[in-house]
C-alpha cells in the first residue's frame, strides 16, 4: 500500500498581486500557506476575510491561506518558500532571514529582473542572500498574469532548477487542475526570459500609446524574442527554452494583456506621461522600469546587441522623446532575419 503524501507547508514572501495569487495556487494544490507582508491591514484582511482587496479586488482566497507581518513566523517549518518581492529589494529583504530558513526548505523565485550594480539573476541573488546551495533554488516563469490565475483560469508555467529534485518538489507544491507546471533544468534561459520580456512589453506599450498597431506589436514581440535568445545563448542557455512557455508564451501574454503592468506603464509613457506619473497611474511595480538598465548593462558586457532594450532605456531614463522610439526599435543594419 502506498503511504499517503504528506501535505507541504509553504511560505510566500510578498503580499502583492503575484505573491497573493501564488499563495492561492499553493493552497489549491494542497499546501498550508502563510504569506508575509509589510502592510498590517493587508495581512489582517488575508487572514480574517480571505481577501486582498488592494491587489486582487473581488477575488476570494482559499481558506488554507493565512498571513503574518513577521517574516520569521512565515518561514517556520516551511518546505517551500516562494519569493515574490520587487527584484531590486530582494537582497535587503532576504539576507537578514538567512538564519530563519529551515535547513530542508527549497526556495522558488517568482521575481523577474536582473539586479542593478551586480547584473545578477534573481536565483543568484536568492542563493547568495540566504547563503544556500543553488541546487535548493528554483525559478518559476511562464504566461502567468496574476489576476487570470487568481480567477482560476487555466495556464501552464515552467519550474527551472539545477536540481531535478528541487524542481519536482516545487512542481508538486503548485500543481492543480488549473495550474500546470513543467520542469526544466535551464535556469539561465527561463530567468532571462522572465526578466527581459518585461522590457519588451514596455516597448510594445509605448508604441501602442503612440497609436501604432498590430504590425508594430508583432514586430517588436518577434524581434524582442530574438534579443532575449541572443542574450541567453551568450550566457549558456538552452535554445529550446525560448520558443516555449517561459519564452514566447510569457512574452505574448505580457506584451498583449492590459493586465500586464509593464505594458500598461508603457502605454502611459507613449501617451505623454512622465515616468513618475506613469508609475503612479499604473499602481504597481513594473519590473522592467529598473531592470531594463541592468539587462542592457549585462548585454553590453557580453557584446550582445539589444536595440529594443537600449531604446527603452533611452526613453525611460535618458530623456529620449517617445516619438523617436520607433526608429530605434528597428535600428540594426540590414541583414538576414535569423541574426
Amino acid at each position: 500500500m502506498t503511504p499517503p503524501v504528506t501535505p507541504l507547508r509553504a511560505a510566500v514572501l510578498g503580499s502583492g498581486s503575484w505573491g497573493t495569487t501564488f499563495a492561492a495556487v499553493l493552497a489549491d494544490a494542497g499546501c498550508a500557506v502563510t504569506v508575509w507582508g509589510r502592510d498590517a491591514a493587508t495581512v489582517e484582511e488575508i487572514t480574517q476575510e480571505h481577501r486582498n482587496s488592494r491587489y486582487l479586488p473581488g477575488v476570494e482566497l482559499p481558506a488554507g491561506v493565512t498571513a503574518t507581518a513577521d517574516p520569521r513566523a512565515a518561514l517556520a517549518d516551511a518546505d517551500v518558500v516562494a519569493v515574490a518581492i520587487p527584484s531590486q529589494r530582494a537582497r535587503e529583504v532576504l539576507a537578514p532571514l538567512a538564519d530563519a530558513l529551515p535547513a530542508h526548505a527549497v526556495v522558488v523565485s517568482l521575481m523577474k529582473g536582473v539586479e542593478l550594480d551586480t547584473d545578477q539573476r534573481m536565483s543568484q541573488v536568492v542563493a547568495q542572500s540566504l547563503a544556500i546551495d543553488p541546487a535548493r533554488v528554483a525559478v518559476l516563469s511562464g504566461p502567468n498574469l496574476a489576476r487570470e490565475i487568481a480567477l482560476r483560469q487555466p495556464t501552464a508555467t515552467v519550474v527551472a532548477s539545477t536540481s531535478a529534485d528541487t524542481a519536482r518538489l516545487v512542481a508538486r507544491a503548485c500543481a492543480s487542475s488549473y495550474f500546470r507546471p513543467y520542469t526544466n533544468p535551464d535556469v539561465v534561459g527561463v530567468e532571462l526570459c522572465g526578466a527581459v520580456k518585461n522590457v519588451i512589453a514596455l516597448a510594445v506599450g509605448i508604441s501602442q500609446g503612440r497609436g501604432m498597431g498590430f504590425n508594430t506589436m508583432a514586430t517588436v514581440i518577434t524581434r524582442g524574442l530574438v534579443e532575449i535568445t541572443r542574450l541567453g545563448l551568450a550566457l549558456g542557455a538552452d535554445a529550446e527554452t525560448f520558443p516555449g512557455l517561459a519564452g514566447m508564451g510569457d512574452l505574448m501574454a505580457t506584451c498583449a494583456s492590459p493586465d500586464s503592468r509593464n505594458h500598461t506603464l508603457g502605454v502611459h509613457i507613449g501617451r505623454g506621461m512622465s515616468l513618475d506619473e506613469a508609475v503612479v497611474a499604473t499602481g504597481g511595480t513594473a519590473e522592467g522600469v529598473k531592470s531594463c538598465r541592468s539587462v542592457l548593462e549585462l548585454a553590453t558586457s557580453l557584446g550582445v546587441e539589444m536595440p529594443i532594450t537600449s531604446a527603452v532605456v533611452q526613453v525611460l531614463h535618458e530623456g529620449l522623446p517617445v516619438d523617436r522610439l520607433a526608429g530605434l526599435l528597428l535600428a540594426r543594419p540590414h541583414r538576414a532575419e535569423g541574426v
